[in-house]
């Protein structure tokens, strides 16, 4: 399942320094803008500690994570839906991304040079919305051309939906909002999902602050947490050369030592993580046996069969049924025999909706 979370932001903003702390790719790191040309692609490993505890239950020759792909894109400047600098290229990149993680600079540094030469996140975040709001009005108004024409001729039920979103999408647009301000009913959603705009993706922002500022943020911090307050967003608060010092240490001993020196009970990086994975709607069940105990990702709210179909197609074409056992029950009981005696594990159909956390056995035929 290669969703995949794009890291944007202007440049010198930190976001090769956190795409290292991720992925430990080592992305080139330097104070000058496009340091990052070409998009590196992390595969990272998401901390679940219901992994941990059922490898403490089970004993299982090996243990398989979930994992998420985070892409650190080329830094963005005024005048990108024009083409200008790297534009046309971080504009693409970023269409093929399912998520987008904004980083916003929230600390001052006269040896990291701003782009715009002075540190001020709100209006960094309205450079890239305005840049990726006229590209997605350009969208639009060709989409919209094309498809007013294909209505009026051929009547299609379908077709007129789309006239409609489009319309509302460009409004939006024309008022400098992005197009996942819009309100959209169930069946508008459905043919909006085609259109793949830019401002639609789900979004995340990551205030890169200094280690001073990284319990209760500052002021930058503040203004960012205001003007994103009607976008229903998270905002996270990450030192990301602080998160660099810490994935230098050995021992995870001297890494928990060096958060708790500085009042965090776990690293920024972790919890972006965690949060990466939700923004994109995925959640976790698990397979739990002597061989291996594993992480599945899936798309909140898939049945069983489709959940099935994560290990193999032959599981969810085949499917005949799904034993579930809940983790608590798994943890309070510790094993899957103990679960079985003590009626807690269910039987469960093609209807089920999958849980996180789940352990599931499944049962086909092909």
């Amino acid at each position: 399942m290669a969703l995949q979370c794009g890291i944007v932001g202007l440049p010198n903003v930190g976001k090769s320094t956190l795409f290292n702390c991720l992925s430990n790719a080592k992305a080139q790191s330097a104070n000058f803008p496009f340091c990052t040309i070409e998009p590196n692609v992390g595969v990272i490993t998401v901390p679940d500690d219901r992994l941990i505890k059922l490898e403490e239950l089970v004993n299982p020759q090996r243990v398989l994570p979930a994992t998420v792909e985070i892409v650190d894109i080329a830094g963005l400047v005024k005048g990108a839906s024009k083409g200008e600098g790297l534009g046309n290229k971080f504009l693409s990149n970023i269409r093929e991304t399912d998520a987008i993680i904004h980083v916003l600079r929230c600390f001052e540094d006269d040896n990291i040079t701003h782009v715009d030469g002075s540190v001020n996140p709100v209006r960094d975040k309205e450079v890239i919305d305005l840049e990726l709001q006229l590209k997605d009005l350009e969208t639009v108004d060709a989409r919209l051309q094309k498809s007013e024409k294909a209505a009026r001729a051929s009547n299609d039920p379908d077709m007129k939906k789309l006239v409609e979103v489009l319309h509302l999408y460009k409004a939006a647009l024309e008022e400098g909002k992005s197009a996942r301000s819009v309100e959209l009913s169930e069946s508008q959603e459905k043919v909006a999902k085609e259109l793949w705009l830019l401002t639609n993706k789900p979004i995340l922002y990551v205030c890169n602050v200094d280690e001073a500022s990284v319990i209760d943020g500052n002021n930058h911090v503040e203004a960012v947490k205001a003007v994103v307050a009607d976008e229903n967003a998270e905002v996270l608060i990450i030192a990301a050369q602080t998160e660099a010092d810490i994935a230098e240490l050995e021992s995870f001993e001297e890494r928990q030592e060096f958060l708790e020196d500085i009042g965090l009970n776990e690293s920024g990086v972790a919890k972006l993580i965690r949060s990466a994975y939700k923004l994109l709607n995925l959640e976790t069940y698990f397979t739990a046996g002597e061989k291996e105990v594993r992480a599945w990702t899936y798309h909140k709210g898939a049945t069983a069969p489709q959940a099935a179909g994560v290990i193999h197609t032959d599981f969810e074409k085949g499917f005949i049924r799904a034993e579930v056992i809940k983790y608590d029950d798994y943890v309070n009981l510790k094993t899957e025999v103990a679960c079985k005696e003590a009626g807690k594990m269910n039987i469960e159909g093609k209807e089920y909706i999958v849980q996180d956390g789940d352990i599931m056995h499944f049962r086909f035929n092909v």
